[in-house]
């Protein structure tokens, strides 16, 4: 769900279908049209994620770990790292957020990282760190990424996220001060991952990245024609900092 608030109100709805993957499973995953690394219906690329100068052929997760190192943030052996995420489908990716939860060998919640993605294929990952007393992820974080022309970048992001059990709730806002403009919500229900069901959603939501960034690229059509302020992305570079994958639009510079 996406509803924006200002400066003109604007909200939609649609279904899709998320992976929630276990970074220490992947290669033991027996689902037929799902592989990691090599063609098929639905694959998943370590490289399609958080990705570190030198480590381009590492495994997703000594990326991760290595990234949280160096924030400070030390991921235990035996600690376990679960991803929600879109794979690719049929070689191609489109993925406007994936959620990293990590926990430790106790299977305590640690930490959480949200990896947003942008049309330019740059990736920024922002940092939860602890979980508060209720169990959620909490954070309010200046935005410093150019996610969509309709957004200024000294936004903050506001993000309030559960980690996933039997159901989904993943909350990101974008807030002006104390001010909501944007609310976003990811929502759903955990079901297994088989071979027959991952045949029934690919029935029920055909190439699914696909439809991803068509519905972006509709709706942006449409706030356009409703003339809302539009940001060009080499507006502003100094405020577009700590990205991977950078855009010849903004100087490189990686965490």
């Amino acid at each position: 769900m996406h509803h924006r608030l200002e400066p003109k109100e604007n909200r939609f709805r649609y279904g899709i279908f998320m992976f929630a993957l276990d970074l220490d499973e992947l290669d033991a995953l027996d689902v037929r049209g799902f592989s990691r690394n090599r063609w098929n219906i639905y694959t998943f690329r370590d490289r399609d994620h958080l990705t570190l100068p030198g480590l381009e052929t590492a495994s997703l997760r000594e990326n991760l770990s290595t990234w949280l190192a160096n924030q400070g943030v030390h991921l235990p052996a035996g600690g376990r790292v679960m991803l929600v995420t879109l794979p690719r489908v049929l070689g191609y990716i489109f993925n406007p957020v994936s959620f990293y939860f990590c926990s430790d060998a106790t299977g305590a919640p640690l930490c959480a990282v949200v990896e947003v993605g942008n049309t330019f294929r740059e990736l920024k990952p922002y940092l939860l760190r602890a979980p508060e007393v209720d169990g959620r992820f909490r954070l309010v974080t200046p935005k410093h990424f150019y996610v969509s022309p309709f957004s200024a970048l000294d936004l903050c992001f506001d993000f309030n996220l559960r980690v996933p059990a039997e159901t989904l709730h993943l909350h990101i806002d974008d807030r002006a001060g104390e001010r909501p403009v944007l609310l976003s919500a990811l929502t759903g229900r955990r079901a297994p991952l088989t071979s027959a069901r991952l045949l029934w959603l690919t029935f029920k939501y055909p190439l699914i990245t696909l439809k991803v960034i068509t519905l972006i690229h509709w709706h942006a059509l449409l706030l356009w024609l409703r003339r809302l302020p539009w940001h060009r992305k080499s507006a502003q570079a100094g405020l577009q900092r700590d990205v991977f994958h950078p855009h010849s639009s903004i100087a490189p510079k990686i965490p």
